[in-house]
């Protein structure tokens, strides 16, 4: 797991660019493209889970922490809704029914709302905290996530190759966007970014005049994207067992990857610590990344986790990480030592 390449060694990553590029090339529509990326399916535990394990149920998928109320938002399958969580003690706090299954989850600000992509129902729900009042707005094909910057909110419609840009409750514009967009995310307070499953790429936008900044390959198998808000993003590429780190401050363009063997997936960055979680789907572990300014990310430790690992997410006052397992319908607690 140690780092595979920085500014100056683009061997490593123009061989790992190079598959993204010749599945994307000459291709006219999505439906020439190769499938979209999917985590690997995890063997059962061979390893207790470090920290307590809280029941949940119902297939979770997508999580995300509040630091205002001290909720963790998680969602589940089945049926469809989204629990809202004592981040300390796990108690269930309030069961939210929603119009469909979400996936990923994120805040609008501190302090809630929870942007809810319901996939099935081709809406985004906002759920507030701590009531869970439900608002939703009609969006593209199969919202996957969704993030908020420059005073709008952008949903990626995964199945409608577009992202959908809110602003007062509606939808006020739709761009166009590389094939499935399956991650969401900001890097400054002014642009935001798509990952592009299917077609294997990466597009930035200015977050205001909604102008496109530039595409450009993401690996092998993309799936995910979170930020550090200071110009960085931070790619899964899952099929090419790797982190890629993107800077989006001025000019889009790849700065270096990182090994990380297992099929890397689910994704949770702590800012205050500098610290980049990636969940490894294929082994039932979490990877600890130190996260460095102009610097290639430094691999420090890992931990086992619950089955099927599929979303992470971290708590920034305290440092903990939740890191939910959709097979056995649990939610892991780890506190990493400082």
């Amino acid at each position: 797991m140690a780092p595979g390449g920085g500014r100056g060694g683009h061997g490593a990553i123009a061989a790992v660019l190079a598959a993204g590029a010749l599945a994307s090339a000459g291709c006219g529509s999505s439906k020439q493209l190769p499938p979209s990326p999917e985590p690997g399916v995890a063997p059962a535990v061979s390893q207790k889970p470090v920290g307590r394990v809280w029941r949940v149920g119902g297939m979770p998928e997508g999580a995300v922490f509040d630091p205002v109320s001290g909720l963790l938002a998680v969602g589940v399958r089945d049926p469809a809704a989204l629990l809202l969580i004592d981040g300390r003690s796990g108690r269930e706090v309030r069961r939210v029914a929603l119009p469909a299954a979400p996936r990923h989850l994120a805040l609008e600000r501190p302090g809630g709302p929870v942007l809810v992509p319901a996939e099935k129902a081709d809406v985004l729900a906002r759920v507030s905290l701590p009531d869970g009042h439900v608002q939703v707005t009609r969006v593209g094909r199969q919202p996957h996530d969704a993030t908020a910057v420059a005073g709008r909110v952008f949903v990626g419609d995964e199945l409608g190759d577009s992202v959908s840009v809110i602003a007062g409750g509606r939808v006020v514009r739709t761009l166009g966007a590389p094939a499935n967009p399956g991650g969401m995310a900001a890097p400054t307070t002014t642009r935001v970014a798509a990952v592009g499953v299917r077609g294997r790429q990466l597009e930035l936008w200015d977050a205001r005049s909604l102008r496109p900044l530039g595409r450009v390959d993401a690996g092998v198998g993309p799936t995910h994207v979170v930020s550090d808000r200071r110009g960085r993003l931070f790619v899964a590429d899952t099929e090419g067992d790797g982190i890629l780190v993107f800077n989006a401050d001025s000019k889009l363009g790849l700065d270096c990857r990182v090994s990380v063997a297992g099929k890397p997936y689910g994704l949770a960055i702590d800012t205050r610590r500098r610290r980049l979680w990636v969940g490894l789907t294929e082994v039932n572990r979490v990877v600890e990344l130190r996260l460095r300014p102009h610097r290639i990310p430094v691999t420090l430790t890992s931990y086992p986790t619950v089955r099927q690992a599929n979303t992470l997410a971290v708590d920034p006052g305290t440092g903990r990480v939740f890191v939910v397992g959709r097979t056995g319908g649990t939610v892991q607690v780890l506190q990493p030592p400082r």
